[in-house]
């Protein structure tokens, strides 16, 4: 296949999508299904039956045996089941293939074995699986042959959701409906729907399989729980958008053919900030398809990299010492008219829809601060937030010196007059052509924000699904701009009160506009003078799922219940003092399997040593074999109480009830325990030789791709 020929030829092949049923479904069932995907008009059975059978015969032509009801549960990742299309003939003995509409709308997996957080007991196994007929179902080939999987929404037997994607489709549906009500105010009548627009890049690591399954901190944890930093790490900054070496590159390729084939549109590839860490951006999609679509990036590579003898980490902080891995969340608000409603055009201070629209953000972003970072959070991130390489743990927004000018003139004389302008950026090369420039620059260190046309997430966790962050963006907007059209379509004079409410909440909302720099020193304290909420941990986050005022938010756009938002702090807590006791346990066994009998084999090397040659020469000096004997035994010492410590905390922690006392005890006692035992064994990895060390170093992992 020509090279020029493969995104043309392999693009969306694996997905029956809109073009495919244009194609093979009856115009009137098309024109039926349409409506129910464009307009939530409710699904004929009679209609499903036939896009049953028109998607059966597509599967089946492209290799399928089998299909399976695609959904991602609490776990973070996704689930399936998969059932095939055989049945059998009536009394012949022969087998026929067989799909219909009910099998496509409706499964029902064992709901018992997945986090509910106290939703569904052990014995109460009944869930179901619903038809997410606005993302299109796709083909997966593997080991087991091709699979036809149908994304759906995941709930219990008594209604609660147990998945990811039912409350994103109902955030889904209130910020349509409250952006519409606005959007009417300004004479917009031709808008039918709005659409939340995402776009997740992708970091991730990859490291040499053979390495990898070396060592078992990165097996069962996704992290290295122990690791010296070799002489050289990021500090030349010669691995950003450096050169991608053959083997990656091999790699890449061959990851953006599977995910075009998935209909995928993986557009940007680089290597990043770290040795060995790259990153993948695709254009925007609508946000649960994004989702579904992020899901398989994540999975598809961590399935290419091992056809290639490579292992792809997705932790958020796979190496201490060196940047680890973020997803940032671009989102921003699309018309069906083709309006992406963030734009702020060449003149954002003449633009009063856009102005009321960034005001309404601004707004639920400052009062629902904690319950965003609650968004992103996950164990994996508590390594990176806050640290000098990803967003700071207190929240702020950027918008950069344009907007920021506007809002100033707004809040100090009531109107904006004028805008900064980019102008022209002076190289001072003749020879390079002339370059527009920007109105603003961009913050890297800004959890949130605005780069053009959309805002960007930049704290999301690398391995989570990005669907955590767009229910909670899409929930919180739609409560501020449902106050707002409230106000608005009470008003009596529409221009001068949409004026007034954008300036009083700009002017109640502004401390969490900051443009500087949000590593520094200083901005702790001043946040802490605003009054911003600093969140350093997960643990210490997860509170706001069930605080008052989100309880009520979540409640009025029925995207979460009570009872559902209790169950999700649960399993929070749940999944934090798991991931946290899995780690403690497999230092242990580490320490005590490995790492301490390499070092008694290294250390009764330089006693023997010592002995040998004294008894050949009473009168040598052995005082550099002595240091190192007496240096290694003292660590190894403080190796052994170290992981005696965390042993007994380990068996404390089983002690403790199960939620959140059980996870703030893994906070704030094993992880201070578990730095304690890794110190140690960091100082020992520098000193003791490379041929007896049980595992691959940092620098093995991090440069030998």
């Amino acid at each position: 296949m020509a090279l020029k020929n493969v995104i043309s030829e392999v693009f969306a092949i694996d997905v029956f999508n809109d073009a495919v049923m244009a194609e093979r479904l009856p115009k009137k069932v098309y024109a039926a299904l349409m409506k129910t995907i464009e307009d939530g008009e409710e699904l004929d059975h009679e209609i499903a039956n036939v896009v049953a059978h028109a998607m059966k015969e597509w599967a089946l032509e492209k290799g399928a045996t089998h299909y399976t009801h695609w959904f991602q549960p609490m776990t973070g990742i996704t689930a399936e089941k998969h059932d095939s299309f055989i049945s059998p003939a009536s009394n012949s003995g022969q087998a026929i293939l067989e799909f219909s509409g009910k099998e496509l709308i409706k499964g029902e997996p064992d709901a018992s074995s997945f986090p509910s957080g106290g939703l569904r007991a052990t014995f109460e196994a009944r869930g179901y699986t619903a038809w997410d007929c606005t993302s299109p179902a796709f083909l997966r080939e593997d080991a087991a042959g091709v699979t036809l999987c149908i994304p759906t929404a995941f709930c219990s037997y008594t209604g609660e959701a147990l998945d990811k994607k039912t409350p994103l489709l109902r955030s889904m549906e209130a910020i349509n409906t409250q952006t519409v009500r606005i959007l009417k105010l300004f004479g917009h009548d031709d808008v039918k729907k709005v659409e939340c627009s995402v776009g997740p890049e992708q970091e991730y690591f990859l490291v040499d399989r053979e390495k990898y399954l070396k060592r078992e901190d990165l097996i069962f944890t996704g992290r290295t729980l122990f690791g010296a930093m070799p002489p050289k790490g990021q500090e030349l900054d010669d691995h950003y958008f450096g050169s991608i070496k053959e083997r990656i590159a091999a790699y890449m390729k061959e990851l953006n053919i599977e995910l075009w084939k998935l209909g995928i549109l993986s557009k940007t590839q680089h290597n990043e900030v770290a040795p060995a860490q790259h990153e993948m951006a695709p254009i925007y999609g609508t946000a649960n398809i994004a989702t579904d679509h992020n899901q398989l990036v994540m999975e598809t590579m961590k399935k290419v990299a091992k056809r290639r003898g490579l292992e792809c980490l997705l932790h958020e902080k796979p190496f201490a010492g060196v940047s680890g891995s973020a997803k940032h969340d671009n989102w921003s608000l699309v018309t069906n008219t083709g309006k992406n409603l963030l734009e702020p055009g060449k003149t954002p201070n003449e633009n009063i829809q856009f102005l009321l629209f960034l005001s309404a953000i601004i707004k639920a972003v400052d009062e629902n601060a904690v319950l965003l970072r609650m968004s992103a959070s996950n164990p994996g991130n508590d390594h990176r937030l806050g640290a000098n390489e990803a967003p700071p743990a207190v929240i702020s927004i950027f918008l950069g010196e344009q907007l920021e000018d506007v809002i100033n003139q707004l809040i100090e004389t009531g109107e904006a007059r004028s805008c900064k302008q980019g102008g022209k950026l002076n190289t001072g090369v003749h020879t390079l052509p002339e370059l527009k420039k920007d109105a603003t620059d961009r913050n890297r260190t800004s959890p949130f924000a605005f780069t053009g046309n959309k805002f960007e997430f930049r704290m999301v966790a690398s391995s989570m699904s990005v669907a955590d962050a767009n229910i909670v963006l899409n929930t919180i907007v739609a409560d501020a701009l449902c106050d707002m059209a409230d106000e608005l379509e009470k008003a009596d004079n529409f221009d001068i009160a949409v004026h007034d409410l954008i300036k009083r909440t700009l002017t109640n909302h502004q401390r969490i506009i900051f443009n500087g720099n949000g590593y520094s020193e200083e901005w702790k304290a001043e946040a802490k003078r605003r009054g911003l909420p600093n969140t350093p941990t997960m643990v210490d986050a997860i509170p706001s799922l069930i605080d008052a005022r989100t309880v009520e938010i979540f409640e009025k756009f029925s995207v979460f219940s009570s009872k559902e938002l209790h169950s999700r702090a649960e399993v929070n807590y749940e999944n934090y003092s798991k991931t946290i006791n899995i780690e403690a346990k497999t230092m242990i066994e580490m320490v005590n399997k490995q790492y301490i009998p390499a070092v008694i084999k290294a250390v009764k090397g330089l006693a023997d040593s010592i002995n040998s040659i004294k008894t050949a020469v009473p009168s040598a000096d052995v005082s550099v074999q002595s240091d190192l004997l007496i240096q290694c035994s003292e660590l190894l010492a403080k190796a052994k109480a170290a992981v005696v410590n965390l042993e007994n905390i380990v068996a404390t922690a089983a002690t403790k009830a199960e939620g959140k006392e059980r996870a703030i005890y893994f906070k704030d006692v094993a992880a201070k325990a578990m730095e304690e035992l890794r110190a140690p064994i960091d100082e020992l990895e520098l000193i003791i030789d490379k041929s007896i060390w049980p595992v691959p170093t940092y620098g093995d992992l991090l440069f030998e791709v």
